[in-house]
């Protein structure tokens, strides 16, 4: 029957003689799954950015109605051209109307659907801003602010003012940021926009907006869907465009195939919208993940060095407990004791270590205007990268200990002490 708190006491006293070697041992474990947390924590905040800045602005699923050209031309209408080659100059899209018919039926029967976690309403027009003697063209997009908040993350966007602000303010709006320079415009300040079918419309600023693509500041505004139907002069239920927002983000591509065939709408799904964007996050994914293992093995390879040697320095000490009637798996146990101990403090040293450098880097100041939010270096502290580092360092540790052990267990204690 094995002893464990003599094998355990054996163990701890050859740690403690050589202090020197098992603080090295306990420092090359250490640093190892320090490294590997605080790069991985790094890399897939960095990786989570970049998707934001996509994702969080791109709805799941966009949903509007296309004007685009009569699949049947009049010339195909006629029996007498069938065998003949026709060939048909400026050809026309069909008369249609941009906004969705039947857009808040839709809308409901969306918001009823399990996989769907919210449905919101747009009114899209081209419009022109005016303040003074400068004319800019740009778009007007009427939004339910408080929705887009909470779905879209747009307060992420808003670098002054507010959801709540446009919300509360009936004839408010939301200005892009580069239009706001170019105009030398204020939030409290008025700013005229006018549509395409004529009419002036005074707004009240109510903040700023930055998307962080500069083309897309220098047009683009947001006020309520109430006031822009009112500058169009439609009905409150008229809609240009539904943005849907799904539980899962794979399910958006069968949706968009279901409503395009159910309503005769066009669907454009996250992933077809983004497909360059998605082969991007993939391989960046992948490189993390990659670089990662690969720091994981190099650590267990200098801990494997480490313990290797330890042992084969204690070969005296293997051959007198031999001697004096231990045998040869409890010396294997020992030496076993010895690696997962120096695993154990190694690695809670580690994630101690790499949990303070992460937090570090996320006090690190950093700036973007593609983000305006976003203030220091971001960081993804998930406790499955801890839970990974410190299985990872148990287990190197036990490969690490177990590999000379099990050849310390067959040693013959006779044929060291003749060498000595």
């Amino acid at each position: 029957m094995t002893n464990w708190s003599v094998i355990l006491n054996i163990a701890k006293t050859h740690l403690l003689t050589k202090i020197k070697q098992t603080s090295i041992a306990a420092l090359g474990v250490t640093f190892g799954i320090g490294s590997y947390i605080t790069l991985v924590c790094f890399m897939t905040g960095l990786n989570t950015m970049l998707d934001d800045l996509i994702l969080n602005q791109t709805p799941h699923v966009h949903i509007y109605n296309e004007i685009e050209p009569s699949k049947k031309q009049p010339v195909s209408l006629y029996d007498d051209f069938k065998e003949s080659f026709s060939v048909v100059h400026s050809i026309k899209p069909k008369l249609s109307q941009q906004k969705i018919h039947n857009a808040l039926p839709i809308i409901n029967y969306l918001e009823n659907d399990e996989n769907v976690s919210g449905a919101l309403p747009q009114v899209k027009t081209q419009i022109f801003y005016m303040a003074g003697s400068i004319e800019l063209g740009g778009n007007l997009t009427g939004i339910n602010p408080i929705d887009e908040a909470k779905l879209f993350n747009m307060s992420d966007y808003i670098v002054e003012g507010s959801a709540e602000a446009l919300h509360n303010t009936d004839n408010g709006i939301l200005l892009g940021i580069g239009i706001a320079e170019k105009m030398s415009l204020k939030v409290g300040d008025r700013v005229q926009v006018s549509p395409i079918n004529g009419g002036v419309f005074p707004l009240r600023i109510v903040g700023f907006y930055q998307s962080g693509i500069a083309d897309l500041d220098a047009i683009q505004s947001f006020t309520n869907i109430k006031t822009v139907q009112r500058i169009l002069g439609k009905a409150n239920n008229y809609i240009t465009d539904i943005n849907v927002k799904m539980y899962d983000l794979e399910k958006a591509v069968p949706l968009s195939k279901k409503i395009e065939q159910q309503f005769k709408l066009k669907a454009i799904d996250i992933k077809t919208a983004n497909a360059q964007f998605e082969t991007g996050t993939t391989i960046r994914n992948l490189i993390t993940y990659a670089v990662s293992v690969t720091l994981l093995i190099v650590a267990g390879f200098g801990i494997y060095n480490i313990l290797n040697m330890l042992i084969y320095e204690k070969m005296n000490d293997i051959a007198i407990l031999k001697a004096t009637g231990f045998s040869g798996k409890d010396v294997q146990l020992i030496f076993m004791s010895q690696a997962m101990i120096i695993g154990f403090v190694g690695g809670v040293l580690g994630l101690l270590l790499g949990f303070g450098l992460s937090n570090l880097i996320s006090t690190i100041p950093f700036e973007t205007e593609a983000l305006p939010t976003v203030k220091t270096y971001p960081v993804n502290i998930n406790p499955m990268f801890f839970v990974i580092g410190f299985s990872f360092a148990m287990f190197s540790t036990f490969l690490a200990g177990y590999l000379p052990s099990k050849k310390a267990k067959k040693i013959d204690p006779v044929r060291i002490i003749r060498g000595q």
